[in-house]
């Protein structure tokens, strides 16, 4: 790891001081910046000249996106405008909520704009047609991001109860396909980290910042998460981003530092240092890098990767990272290489006579069929002819010798140990139901079953604090884990599922402080 030490950038000052937002059109030829007055700037790429200016805006402007023939910007008064990038005019406006605007998603067509705001209602509308509108209406609470899959059927929002929902946009009304819950922070719409899920370039994942202030890699398939970027900042992270390759990620925190990540092994391979970062975009075609802090500067930096790792940006596609990455297996139907050098079975077998008379000499002898041994071939490399006995059948050499200790009974040497992972404590198993979970090294993945499934529901979550105590009753249940790494020691109630809106709660304990029992009444 690498703090890179080049000539300072100067800051462009873009916006008055709050919150400045920026993004890049899919062809990478502008930047689009907006920020708390009613000015949008437009950056040309290799242009160092001053930008385009585009003055009949809304005031203190929450979101911006972009296409390569438009681009749309949201408000604190609730309005979210659509502007012509060839023209720099005002062309219509999309949509309007009642309450401030706090993220826009643009589908990679550049048909369907995301809203979300802070009412509960996220709003997908038609940027041909505005009076084609689709609404999410499954999360209980306002929705801080919006993120869409590079294929254009999913959408991840990132809500303010501290879980990710996955929509299914492939019908003609939108589906929860799932709920991650146990990652990200209950952050509130204007706070100023980050809890976006953002999708790699691949879409088979998306990463997201933890409540430990690291970046977690969680399947799209199945929800489970997966490798993780961890021991980075030492602050909240406040944005993040893939390169268009997915070979390497790019995250900003309140520890004044923007870290570059190697994909594959989640390792920090530089440190800039940048204070005040809260929205970062990445070039799509090339080496560069642009950002924005909440002192209203936007900075574009060329050649943001040295020369050391460029190698990695200029890669094809790269795989998320996955712990059993399916595409860095071998499949099954390979074919296995040739001991000894071999060619094969057909190459070795001796050629026949000519024309013979005899049936015996056409068909050759049965010793001589054992000698060659060609019973079976493996002509398609299944496999099923490896040593093969002079019989034609499979022998039982692949199995290794036994150490046998009585011939009756062929028990070996060894005995099986379990894996001994320190369970809850006794409370958390009673006539309600019981709590275990599994040890993942990172993180614990915490299941809750109940004896009358008909009454409650289970559930499971990823658990980054490491509770190792737990009890439950009808109405909820705690857990606890123990002072660690230089963080006090953590109560986390979690209520039951219900049809109404669940309200669980975390509290620290004070310093010095550790829980060694607890009772639900």
């Amino acid at each position: 790891m690498t703090t890179v030490a080049q000539p300072r950038l100067r800051g462009r000052p873009a916006h008055p001081a709050g919150p400045t937002f920026l993004t890049y059109t899919p062809n990478g030829r502008k930047l689009v910046t907006a920020g708390s007055n009613n000015v949008i700037r437009v950056y040309t790429t290799g242009f160092d000249g001053e930008p385009i200016n585009i003055d009949d805006c809304q005031e203190n402007n929450t979101a911006v996106a972009a296409s390569n023939e438009f681009f749309i910007t949201g408000s604190e008064d609730g309005t979210v405008c659509m502007y012509s990038l060839e023209t720099n005019q005002y062309e219509k406006m999309l949509t309007r909520c009642s309450l401030p605007i706090r993220d826009i998603a643009l589908s990679p067509d550049g048909l369907w704009a995301a809203v979300a705001s802070d009412e509960l209602t996220v709003k997908i509308v038609n940027t041909l047609d505005t009076d084609r509108i689709l609404f999410l209406r499954d999360q209980p609470k306002p929705t801080k991001h919006l993120s869409f899959h590079p294929s254009g059927l999913y959408l991840a929002a990132s809500c303010t109860d501290g879980i990710i929902y996955i929509y299914s946009l492939s019908t003609e009304q939108p589906e929860l396909e799932r709920k991650v819950d146990g990652l990200i922070r209950g952050l509130e719409t204007d706070a100023e980290p980050s809890s976006k899920a953002i999708w790699h370039p691949d879409g088979r994942a998306f990463a997201t910042p933890t409540a430990t202030r690291d970046i977690a890699v969680v399947s799209r398939v199945d929800g489970e998460r997966q490798r993780t970027f961890s021991g980075g900042h030492m602050g909240d992270i406040t944005a993040l981003t893939w390169s268009p390759n997915g070979a390497l990620l790019l995250t900003a925190g309140t520890d004044r530092k923007i870290l570059l990540w190697e994909t594959q092994t989640q390792k920090v391979l530089a440190r800039y240092d940048y204070a005040n970062v809260i929205n970062l975009v990445w070039h799509p075609h090339e080496n560069m890098a642009s950002f924005a802090t909440s002192d209203g500067e936007v900075y574009i930096y060329a050649d943001f990767v040295t020369t050391d790792f460029t190698p990695l940006l200029e890669k094809t596609l790269q795989p998320a990272p996955f712990i059993h990455d399916p595409l860095g297996e071998i499949s099954s139907n390979a074919r296995r290489p040739i001991t000894n050098g071999a060619k094969g079975i057909l190459d070795i077998r001796p050629r026949r006579s000519g024309t013979p008379d005899s049936l015996d000499e056409i068909l050759g002898s049965e010793d001589e069929g054992r000698e060659e041994g060609d019973f079976v071939i493996d002509d398609d490399g299944a496999g099923y002819a490896l040593g093969v006995n002079g019989f034609g059948k499979r022998s039982n050499g692949h199995f290794g010798d036994i150490d046998v200790v009585d011939s009756k009974r062929r028990a070996t040497y060894q005995t099986w140990k379990p894996r001994i992972h320190q369970s809850f404590q006794p409370g958390s198993l009673n006539l309600i139901g019981f709590v275990w979970t599994v040890d993942q090294d990172t993180h614990h993945t915490v299941t809750v079953e109940f004896y009358d499934r008909e009454y409650h529901r289970d559930f499971h979550f990823t658990d980054p604090y490491l509770y190792d105590k737990a009890c439950l009753n009808d109405n909820g249940t705690l857990f606890s884990c123990p002072p660690a790494n230089g963080n006090p020691a953590l109560v986390f109630y979690r209520p039951h599922e219900t049809w109404t809106v669940r309200s669980d709660w975390r509290t620290q304990l004070p310093v010095g402080e550790d829980v060694t029992c607890k009772s639900l009444t």
